[in-house]
């Protein structure tokens, strides 16, 4: 973390808050770190798979290929006899859409009760988070398996929700623990004498020195979500049926295993590289944000 500058800010004789590491300069250091730089790579190359490969697909997404099964081409065609490679190359914008957007939801709602709980402080904190610990006790899959199970066709803005909100009291354990050590500090302390609104403070002196330790979490949150997007959709709870998805491919396909493997093993290597990337650039930012400078 950074450390607080020794200098006067403006005219007012208050501590002046610490530079903290702003975001653009705190990713620069996290590239020269090799953990953190393949795991981006990896990261980003697999996200324009998703993006931009359905353009050079060898078949539609709904198209057939031959017959079901059948050993053709890269990977061979699945129990319908759809392209496999085709198949993967279409599932994978549906899957990051929902996870990214699922870890931003999240993150947002998870940081503004962390935050809010640390600043707050007393009984406030002690309600907030005891009610935060009840939340934890459930499995994050649970709640959205209870929901999903009451729908029929479950539109994506539901499973964002639900998996957002299994996010949000994880995250806010974490900006919590981050935020007590923070808004105790002398420039705090000064901004509040000075009569600054409390908004204003969380916004400006607060969450600007939480770079580090938040965008580990937003790493580690964005692992968990494809898991468990691929889960819903390995489960049957994909948001379109008929459109290709990397968990659905696994559970339309796993009865032809011993037959055709790679019908099931095509999406599980795309979600393991990309959440082992994931992992990588999550695991290099929490070794940033701990030793401070890189």
């Amino acid at each position: 973390m950074s450390t607080e500058t020794s200098g006067i800010s403006g005219t007012s004789g208050t501590p002046a808050a610490p530079s903290g590491p702003a975001p653009a300069g705190f990713l620069r250091r996290a590239l020269r770190q090799k953990r953190f730089a393949f795991g981006f790579t990896v990261t980003v190359l697999v996200v324009l798979f998703a993006v931009v490969a359905p353009f050079f697909a060898p078949y539609g997404e709904k198209e057939t290929a031959g017959p079901p099964y059948a050993k053709d081409g890269v990977f061979g065609t699945d129990y319908l006899g759809q392209d496999v490679l085709s198949r993967v190359m279409h599932g994978g914008q549906s899957v990051l859409a929902i996870s990214v957007l699922a870890t931003l939801l999240g993150m947002v709602v998870g940081v503004l009760i962390g935050v809010v709980a640390a600043y707050a402080g007393g009984w406030w904190d002690e309600v907030i988070m005891r009610l935060n610990d009840v939340l934890l006790a459930f499995p994050q899959i649970l709640l959205a398996l209870v929901v999903l199970t009451a729908l029929e066709n479950p539109a994506s803005w539901v499973i964002i929700l639900l998996i957002g909100a299994s996010h949000a009291p994880r995250v806010a354990r974490v900006s919590r623990g981050v935020a007590l050590g923070i808004v105790s500090r002398d420039f705090v302390v000064a901004a509040e004498a000075l009569g600054e609104k409390r908004s204003r403070i969380i916004l400006a002196e607060v969450l600007p020195n939480m770079t580090g330790p938040l965008l580990a979490e937003a790493g580690l949150r964005l692992t968990y979500s494809i898991g468990v997007v691929a889960a819903l959709g390995f489960l049957g709870f994909a948001a379109d049926p008929g459109a290709a998805n990397w968990g659905q491919m696994m559970n339309e396909n796993r009865l032809g295993l011993q037959t055709q493997p790679w019908a099931v093993m095509a999406p599980v290597l795309v979600i393991a590289i990309f959440t082992i990337a994931t992992n990588l650039m999550a695991d290099g930012l929490a070794q940033i944000s701990q030793r401070g400078d890189d």
